[in-house]
């Protein structure tokens, strides 16, 4: 039959524009015949493609209902093949004519070639999905979410399993992609982070700024969440530094990732250590992008304190806790390093002074001078030390220092 339709393209040919103009009569009607094989539809199915026939989107999804209809009566692997074949030309053409009418029945394709049915590859699912996004079928959004989640939780130890599902994954993909929707998020973040294929991850990564330019509220909760592992709560703050978010919601979902940094506790040593990069990552983020709100200056203290009195502190992370607190330049920040500081001072009056205190204050020095501060409580106390002899001529002279620096 196939050489009889292109027979009827070639007396076509002569027509302006054919593929916009052509008339669908013939093929219609073959495609509807009731007796037609799912062979002799995908040969109709197979011109009109290539042939560029464009405006039949109403063709398309007459054409797909029939075969939902004619799907149960798949008897041989022949059949089996020619009715996936037709359904992924339809799927695409539906997608290309973004035909909205149709997204009931492209989720009823989605549903019939899922890939949880053993003899389904995966690659109708992804075609109908895609369409889906294309043809703006924003009523099945949770069905799709609800999907990929599935999938986010499976075992994919299975090669050919994990196959099929990564097709089906790349559908979901690319129909939370495209309708920017915040519930996909979530979701799309989950397999930029899952045990997939570095190029399905890699794919998630680049869709994630094309559903939302601002999903701190969503990374936020990923990283509260008490079900979701230090790995993934930093991965999600790694993610939000990334977005195209405004500086008021990077350092709103900092001080989440600072506060849950301290108040998530594990033995598991790897797990510590991504808790110690996410603090140490969200403590710069506020330094630049400023305090969402006063509980920051709490943990901040304890970016300190707890690491002061730790029998193996993390110098970095108290160095970079008094960078922050310099640069934020606020009557709080001043309150907390004048504490530190006059900390040191007793340990220096009663002779508990060692390396660890005399690195400190090294360091916090010169920081509160940066800090350009007005007090004069840290005046008096920069005074007193630099003329006290309990200090070192250098550790007199780092007082000084700060001195003039809060003077220029």
């Amino acid at each position: 039959m196939k050489h009889i339709i292109i027979t009827i393209l070639v007396c076509f040919a002569g027509m302006t524009v054919f593929a916009q103009s052509a008339d669908m009569s013939y093929f219609e009607s073959e495609y509807h015949r009731p007796g037609a094989t799912f062979v002799e539809r995908l040969e109709v199915l197979e011109v009109i493609r290539e042939a560029g026939i464009t405006g039949i989107g109403d063709f398309y999804h007459d054409a797909l209902k029939v075969l939902i209809q004619r799907f149960p009566d798949v008897t041989t692997n022949v059949e089996r093949r020619a009715a996936e074949a037709c359904a992924r030309i339809i799927c695409q053409g539906l997608a290309a004519e973004k035909h909205n009418a149709a997204a009931a029945d492209l989720w009823q394709t989605v549903l019939y070639f899922d890939v949880i049915r053993d003899h389904h590859e995966g690659l109708v699912m992804q075609d109908a999905l895609n369409a889906l996004g294309q043809v703006d079928g924003r009523d099945f959004i949770p069905h799709i979410v609800l999907r990929l989640n599935d999938f986010n939780t499976q075992s994919l130890a299975d090669v050919e399993t994990r196959r099929r599902v990564q097709r089906a994954v790349v559908g979901c993909i690319n129909a939370l992609e495209a309708f920017r929707d915040p519930s996909g998020f979530r979701p799309v973040f989950f397999v930029s982070i899952g045990s997939y294929d570095t190029a399905i991850q890699n794919m998630a990564s680049v869709a994630l700024p094309n559903i939302m330019d601002d999903p701190g509220e969503i990374i936020a909760e990923i990283i509260r969440d008490p079900s979701t592992t230090p790995p993934i709560k930093y991965e999600a703050w790694r993610e939000m530094l990334r977005t195209r978010a405004p500086d008021a919601s990077k350092a709103s979902v900092a001080a989440v990732a600072l506060a849950t940094g301290w108040f998530y506790s594990t033995p598991n040593p790897a797990f510590q250590r991504n808790l110690r990069e996410m603090r140490i990552s969200a403590i710069d983020t506020i330094r630049v992008m400023g305090v969402a709100n006063d509980s920051v200056y709490a943990d901040l203290e304890r970016s300190y304190s707890n690491n002061f009195i730790n029998p193996v502190p993390d110098f970095e992370e108290i160095r970079r806790t008094l960078a922050c607190l310099s640069a934020l330049r606020s009557d709080q920040a001043t309150e907390l390093m004048l504490k530190f500081l006059r900390e040191l001072h007793g340990r220096r009056r009663v002779g508990t002074w060692g390396n660890r205190e005399r690195q400190v204050f090294s360091w916090i020095l010169p920081n509160i001078g940066a800090s350009k501060t007005q007090s004069q409580d840290m005046r008096l106390l920069l005074m007193t030390i630099q003329r006290s002899n309990d200090y070192t001529g250098a550790e007199q002279g780092w007082a000084r220092d700060a001195l003039r620096a809060l003077s220029n």
